[in-house]
């Protein structure tokens, strides 16, 4: 009998997560335009709220990891969504509601914002333990590719959907809408996954083999419970660079997701849809190249090995997205700025799914707690990103804003010379 494919329907169920996750990210930068006129903000106090949630969300990575290698990411899955849909919801009020009254209206958008940022702090993490509990070695960057599509794709469809939204019900029903999709698939996700594939009703002794490939032992529940030895994984440089690495990442992706939508609109000049539509082209570029880097990884991990496979790819599209940063800065006609700065994007996207499964070769069998420490990383860059990027702007200039992280994507680049994922921090990680 062949093997059974249901670890591919748990990869796009993690892909469904995170056009979710990305969709309640991203919603407010471009419900944003309506916000701050109605409420009187200017760009550096919404810049302000929304590093308030990638700080939550930076903060809360390394527990988040933690509870999916301590309890399983199915429990913790199904919690984070139902609690970031909750608040999503509840953005929609928290300029009017009780707190605002406490704490004014910018507290109270931080402080929600904050929270949704806690909630989804639990995803990526266990994304990654999900993929290390469910998908063989050497197909691992391919699934964590198709999986960090969905933010790219969720980020795609935010700007038209969240514009024809605002336009036809008003900016509230954005953020009502997302709140109830999602407490629907974190019900889902519960009803349907399961830690392991061993407990999963439609996966077949053919396709736990599959699973098992380049494994010392199939995966099994009860596994990866122990103490987490800090000492050990934070006393390897490979982990510090790779957070350093991703700490740039994290700065460059959330200028797009924080203020790619405005600096069409403001700075640009194109209009309101316009502006919505063509502020997608930079995700759907992320969201094709994203699986594409992760098959290239995987592909040329097996060939030619890990250092090139997960590094060298990483390196490439560094140096790949600063020069298309800088050339987008610098393009006079926006048109050819936009297809620019979209290649940025790709060629950003072309290394996540690296990031992630060099996490779980460092240390598979506590993939939740080290992808958690290197994503608060990333998100503590991407919290500063979205208040600096327009202080910069006002200071010097739009165009010295991007350059800026241009030259971060070269630093990242340097970063992951520092990488070594041949060499398991955890020795014993897949038994």
């Amino acid at each position: 009998m062949p093997p059974t494919r249901t670890r591919w329907l748990i990869v796009a169920l993690i892909f469904v997560m995170g056009v979710l996750m990305f969709i309640d990210r991203v919603n407010i930068s471009i419900a944003a335009k309506h916000i701050m006129p109605e409420y009187g903000l200017s760009e550096v106090q919404m810049g302000t709220i929304f590093s308030a949630f990638v700080l939550g969300y930076a903060l809360l990575q390394i527990p988040g990891g933690w509870l999916g290698d301590r309890f399983g990411p199915r429990i913790v899955l199904a919690s984070a969504i139902f609690w970031w849909s909750a608040f999503t919801a509840l953005t929609a009020v928290a300029g009017d509601w009780l707190l605002a009254q406490w704490i004014g209206i910018i507290g109270s958008f931080m402080v929600v914002r904050a929270l949704i940022g806690i909630g989804e702090a639990g995803g990526p993490p266990n994304y990654n333990r999900m993929v290390a509990n469910w998908i063989a070695p050497q197909e691992r960057a391919l699934a964590m590719g198709i999986a960090t599509s969905g933010s790219a794709f969720g980020a795609a469809l935010t700007p038209p959907l969240i514009v024809w939204v605002m336009v036809n019900l008003g900016w509230r029903a954005a953020f009502y809408l997302a709140g109830l999709v999602g407490i629907f698939i974190a019900l889902f996700c519960y009803w349907f996954t399961t830690d392991y594939p061993s407990e999963h009703r439609r996966v077949n002794e053919a396709e736990l083999r599959h699973i098992a490939q380049g494994r010392t032992a199939a995966p099994q529940q009860g596994q990866a419970m122990a103490a987490i030895p800090w000492r050990v994984l934070l006393g390897r440089k490979d982990l510090w660079f790779l957070t350093a690495a991703y700490f740039t990442l994290g700065y460059i992706m959330y200028i797009y997701f924080s203020w790619f939508y405005l600096y069409l609109v403001n700075v640009r000049g194109f209009s309101v849809l316009g502006g919505g539509w063509y502020s997608t082209t930079p995700f759907l570029a992320g969201a094709i190249t994203s699986p594409i880097g992760g098959w290239l990884s995987d592909t040329l991990s097996q060939r030619y090995g890990k250092r090139i496979g997960r590094c060298g790819l990483s390196i490439g599209g560094a140096l790949l997205t600063s020069g298309f940063i800088w050339a987008g800065a610098s393009a006079a006609d926006p048109y050819l700025a936009i297809f620019f700065l979209a290649l940025g994007s790709a060629s950003l996207f072309l290394t996540t799914a690296a990031f992630w499964a060099t996490t779980m070769d460092l240390a598979s069998a506590y993939a939740g707690t080290v992808s958690g420490f290197m994503n608060m990383g990333g998100n503590l860059g991407g919290a500063l990103s979205p208040t600096l990027t327009p202080y910069l702007a006002q200071r010097f200039g739009w165009e010295t804003a991007l350059y800026v992280a241009a030259g971060l994507a070269v630093l990242g680049a340097l970063c992951w010379l520092g990488v070594h994922p041949e060499r398991p921090l955890i020795v014993e990680e897949e038994a």
